[in-house]
């Protein structure tokens, strides 16, 4: 297929194939980090996030102001050694991620629930009514 500026869908499919399909997820694009489904069920909304590579200890779970803010840091140190002892390869990577969800500010923190299972970040909320906010009211001039 030629390549023509309007018909740019042909190189796209190729960019998004190699697009992180064959490296490590911590050095690709971090639009894919913390993919996050969220269903309803039994009252409770349910939020599956994607956290693959990370470790539970490296997932921190925050509610502050009705917001539930969750914030994934990770850091990689990978050294191969020759049989000398002197390094022959050495590659680090730090990074961190993070997302933030309204959930009210009915919602406790005892009210979450979290589990961490192969990657996966399983949070449950309750769906609590949330009040609504009156809106300005007008006063009137004499």
């Amino acid at each position: 297929m030629k390549y023509s500026p309007m018909n740019r869908r042909h190189f796209d499919l190729f960019d998004d194939f190699f697009d992180g399909a064959f490296t490590d997820p911590f050095f690709s694009n971090t639009n894919h980090m913390m993919r996050t489904d969220i269903s309803e069920k039994d009252g409770n909304y349910i939020l599956d996030m994607e956290l693959p590579g990370y470790k539970k200890e490296d997932v921190n779970i925050e509610l502050k102001d009705g917001y539930l803010n969750i914030k994934a840091a990770h850091n990689v140190s990978d050294e191969e050694r020759d049989n000398k002892g002197n390094v022959i390869r050495q590659e680090r990577y730090s990074g961190s991620c993070s997302r933030s969800f309204y959930v009210g500010e009915a919602v406790t923190h005892e009210d979450i629930k979290a589990k961490f299972d192969n990657g996966i970040l399983t949070i449950t909320v309750p769906n609590k009514e949330v009040k609504e906010v009156e809106g300005p009211k007008t006063i009137t001039i004499e």
